[in-house]
């Protein structure tokens, strides 16, 4: 043992003055570049692994006879839009072309080659393209992944891979163009640091047209329109889910700086990002009790999420105080509108409308109020917000933004699944959503002993 170890140490005291010569060639640039790579690379991974985290927020929110299919058709629909996006969607977003949509970088190579002829909208960063192309197609899931809310315990399996390529390749990244990938509103200075409308009210538009078009689930509806409350299964599971959605947004805010040189700033924003989620699943909870009697946990979990959703276009452009208003502001208004629209018969299992869209678009405006000028300069988009001088100009672009995302969403949802549920038909047969999707669509439960038990004993679930 000794002569190996001995051994091992002279081999490693032979290569030493080898190891340090090669560390002493790389340059200050290059070390920047590694850092930095190294960095956005992480951040793809925290955004990616969101999609456990929908999974498990998704299946414990829906019920047991539904929970295999929610949780599987998230690895399915991660996949088609993997393949879509590096396709034509990466192209169409950052590619360069004109004011609407990208016309070159199809089929990403992963090469710089390409990056340099095709990506002049990412260029600002020295992160390698194969990184950057991960980290986007990781926003790009996240949103489809909202979408499919909208959609749960009722609709055909066939639906989530057609719709799931198409709103990969003519939806999302067309306004992903217009914000991030050198567009008209790019242009203009809009400020949606990580998407608050480019991803979460983009998915939620297309959740809440799939939602009237598919119209309520059985059971959902009194004769005199009057709501039931139709719980999910696993509340735990929700909890778990939310715990990683937030963990994971410190992938999407943070990571949107594409480095982790400088003054830290990553820092600051990840500041921003936690405080605002604290302070909208504390105001939620305080209103759902005002409004119960009780507090609602799955209210609870909706504000944190509201309240991410809000910071993530804020989160570069505000102060630490101003994020905590816009999370307990998201919290609140997400609460309100998750009854109000529960009555009005839009029947959103998960409230994706309200969560990402509701908070969606007012994230997105909070920025026209407080965008500090400060701020705004560092991060070299737009301008100050109403409550710091900047009058109602830059409120004024981010109205416009969300008016033109959301009648654009809104449109094409409509057509594409308006088109779908005239021909192949959207929803599942009376038959097969009371039996439940595990078995209809897959043929197994997610719960097989737990479901066998429930129809022995004549029980629902």
């Amino acid at each position: 043992m000794v002569k190996k170890l001995l051994l091992a140490f002279g081999v490693m005291a032979l290569l030493f003055p080898t190891l340090a010569f090669a560390a002493d060639e790389a340059t200050v640039p290059q070390l920047q570049s590694a850092i930095d790579a190294v960095w956005v690379m992480l951040a793809a991974i925290l955004v990616i692994f969101m999609q456990a985290g929908f999974a498990l927020l998704e299946a414990g929110s829906t019920r047991m006879k539904n929970a295999g299919h929610v949780a599987g058709k998230t690895i399915l629909t991660f996949g088609l839009c993997a393949i879509a996006f590096w396709a034509v969607g990466f192209g169409f977003a950052f590619g360069d072309g004109n004011a609407f949509f990208g016309t070159t970088g199809f089929f990403v190579t992963g090469l710089e080659d390409q990056a340099t002829a095709a990506f002049g909208s990412l260029s600002a960063s020295d992160v390698p393209i194969g990184i950057k192309f991960l980290f986007q197609l990781a926003f790009a899931g996240v949103s489809l992944a909202i979408a499919w809310g909208g959609f749960a315990e009722r609709a055909k399996l066939p639906v989530y891979f057609i719709f799931g390529i198409l709103f990969t390749v003519v939806i999302y990244p067309i306004v992903a163009h217009w914000v991030w990938g050198g567009g008209w509103l790019s242009k203009l200075g809009m400020q949606d640091f990580a998407g608050s409308t480019v991803v979460h009210l983009q998915g939620a538009t297309a959740a809440l047209v799939a939602t009237i078009l598919l119209k309520p689930r059985i059971g959902k509806y009194n004769k005199d329109k009057t709501p039931n409350l139709i719980p999910g299964h696993n509340q735990v599971l929700s909890v778990l889910g939310v715990i990683i959605l937030w963990i994971g947004w410190f992938g999407f805010n943070p990571g949107s700086t594409l480095s982790a040189m400088g003054d830290g700033f990553f820092g600051y924003i990840a500041l921003t990002t936690n405080m605002a989620a604290a302070a909208g699943g504390v105001a939620a909870l305080i209103i759902s009790w005002m409004y119960f009697g009780k507090a609602d946990i799955p209210s609870m979990l909706n504000g944190v999420l509201a309240a991410l959703v809000a910071i993530t276009a804020a989160c570069a452009f505000v102060d630490t105080w101003a994020a905590i208003v816009i999370g307990a502001v998201a919290g609140i208004v997400t609460f309100f509108t998750a009854q109000w629209f529960e009555k009005a018969g839009i029947d959103d299992p998960i409230y994706a409308f309200s969560v990402h869209g509701i908070a969606g678009i007012w994230g997105t405006l909070s920025t026209g109020l407080f965008a500090t000028p400060d701020l705004s300069a560092k991060v070299g988009i737009g301008g100050a917000g109403l409550f710091y001088g900047g009058g109602l100009h830059q409120l004024g672009i981010q109205a416009l933004g969300v008016f033109g995302a959301l009648a654009f969403v809104l449109v094409l949802s409509f057509i594409i699944l308006g088109i779908l549920n005239a021909t192949v038909g959207l929803r599942v047969t009376e038959e097969e959503e009371i039996i439940g999707l595990d078995l209809s669509e897959h043929g197994s439960y997610g719960y097989p002993e737990q479901m066998k038990k429930a129809a022995q004993n004549g029980v629902s679930v």
